[in-house]
């Protein structure tokens, strides 16, 4: 049976995967679990809830705080907030649990449920297999007095805006940037936090409704932003998804800047100031063969994780090390953040394009991406990618064509019935007809 919760949280199509029922079991789970290993120290919990923009997110995020009341958890609710800003009041308000109801970069139908740990960091694999494992279980109901209280938490908005910019040596002042807030949960921070800096902000995908949340806008859409930029003359432009936990920029040509290319820039600005432990970056499989090199000619050692910024956080925790992400956008930097906070890494992209008075392609440019071809396969068993034997024949012989000039990678979607094909080469021809070609055997072996 596959399991529940994938590389993010559970997530699936609202009210049909992810129903009120489904919310509020996983809440009485997650807190009986989480009391179980000792989360709450044997006093009366407490946990902070917040949700993006989507429709579906007012009855779930009901749900949840309903099924934690009545477990005994006191629940304060924050609201439309960003991933990271409830990592954020998690960490600082010292409250024993976070739920975030959102389906990151998905779209406006789907929604999901993540928890963090007291700290504000997300749970370990082990313990979201035992709330799974205790998922509809017979339990003791608190009476009376026992049961949980739910009240607004008030004043979210404000103390995550005013944490982003104190992150900040100096004002952002000269700079022009659009942001592209994914019609989602950056639509108020964002442009607060990036006005408060000191930048001059045009913003777009800013509707607070959530209907068109990530759709032809945001990080996974960059269209809209390029076209901003150059129109407004924007020194940059800086794109983040539904629950604002990534980010992606532009230059002022309109050119992308990526999660690969934005880590490049902000480890030389840490090592430049002696901040990057051990000079190393955490990264992910998934990251460009270019970041490598790049890295390595400025004596930058790339720590490598599986996908998902969540493996990424814990080998940073292990190392100590400073900065870590992945290529799709996620960044963490371990001085400000628990998390992924597509604001934060905008906000410092911003300072050191500032503080050098380099433009962002300059700075992107410290590195040489070479040719990616991506290619999703959908409506496969993703499960049997990795034992199916003419796939792993099909890998291996891309693998021995390609040699040391590339390489290939196969990965089951953590959420989705999806196999993602990657292969780097030399050029986009061959990239891309490599591609291809292990995506039809692919599709052709797993079919469902």
């Amino acid at each position: 049976m596959a399991r529940l919760f994938g590389t993010d949280g559970v997530r699936g199509t609202a009210n049909v995967d992810i129903t009120a029922e489904l919310a509020v079991d996983l809440s009485v789970a997650a807190a009986h679990v989480l009391a179980t290993f000792g989360a709450f120290d044997g006093a009366r919990a407490r946990a902070i809830v917040a949700r993006d923009t989507r429709p579906s997110g007012d009855f779930l995020s009901a749900a949840v705080c309903a099924g934690l009341a009545s477990a005994g958890v006191d629940v304060e609710d924050a609201g439309i907030l960003p991933t990271p800003g409830l990592a954020h009041l998690v960490k600082t308000s010292s409250a024993d649990l976070g739920v975030m109801i959102s389906a990151s970069h998905n779209p406006s139908a789907d929604n999901g449920i993540k928890f963090f740990a007291r700290g504000g960091t997300k749970l370990p694999d082990e313990v979201e297999d035992a709330i799974e494992a205790r998922l509809g279980e017979q339990w003791q109901r608190p009476l009376d007095t026992e049961v949980g209280t739910i009240r607004d938490y008030g004043g979210a908005v404000e103390q995550y805006v005013e944490h982003l910019v104190s992150t900040l040596d100096g004002p952002l002042t000269g700079l022009t940037v659009v942001a592209d807030c994914a019609n989602g949960a950056a639509s108020e921070t964002a442009p607060a936090a990036l006005r408060g800096a000191g930048a001059t902000v045009h913003v777009i995908g800013d509707r607070s409704d959530g209907k068109q949340i990530n759709e032809d806008c945001g990080s996974t859409h960059l269209e809209k932003l390029q076209a901003a930029v150059v129109e407004h003359g924007a020194d940059v432009g800086v794109a983040f998804d539904g629950d604002a936990d990534r980010c992606l920029a532009v230059d002022a040509e309109g050119r992308e800047i990526d999660g690969d290319q934005i880590m490049a820039i902000l480890a030389l600005d840490l090592k430049e100031r002696g901040q990057l432990h051990d000079d190393v970056l955490v990264v992910t499989v998934m990251s460009n063969l270019g970041l490598k090199i790049a890295m390595k000619e400025h004596g930058i050692t790339l720590g490598q994780t599986s996908v998902g910024d969540r493996y990424v956080l814990e080998e940073m925790n292990l190392g100590g090390y400073s900065l870590g992400g992945e290529q799709s956008g996620h960044v963490i930097m371990a001085a400000h953040a628990t998390t992924g906070d597509g604001e934060l890494t905008a906000l410092h992209l911003l300072q050191r394009i500032a503080t050098t008075g380099r433009s962002a392609r300059e700075l992107a440019d410290v590195m040489t991406r070479l040719p990616q071809a991506l290619i999703n396969v959908k409506g496969v068993d993703k499960a049997r990618a990795s034992i199916d034997r003419s796939v792993l024949d099909a890998v291996a012989a891309a693998e021995a064509e390609l040699g040391e000039s590339g390489r290939v990678l196969l990965r089951p979607s953590g959420t989705e019935p999806v196999v993602r094909v990657m292969v780097e080469a030399p050029s986009d021809e061959v990239a891309t007809t490599a591609a291809e070609k292990l995506a039809a055997v692919v599709r052709e072996r797993l079919s469902l």
